[in-house]
């Protein structure tokens, strides 16, 4: 299950640039049963979706500069 909630989940603590510090926005994809999706550094997730390079797509879009 995705969450927005505390800053524990599968990958630890967020990094020290997460939510509101105003650090880069770091990307990445993720995998969960049938499903991939965006995760980024400040805390934002992506949509589930079915095709890797859709979740991939949604990374390169939430970078500010469109670099994922």
């Amino acid at each position: 299950m995705l969450s927005d909630g505390p800053a524990e989940g599968p990958g630890g603590p967020r990094a020290p640039d997460g939510p509101r510090s105003g650090g880069t926005h770091r990307t990445s994809t993720s995998e969960q049963g049938a499903f991939a999706y965006a995760r980024c550094s400040c805390g934002w997730i992506g949509p589930a979706r079915r095709a890797r390079s859709r979740a991939r797509a949604d990374a390169v879009a939430h970078a500010p500069d469109g670099t994922g």
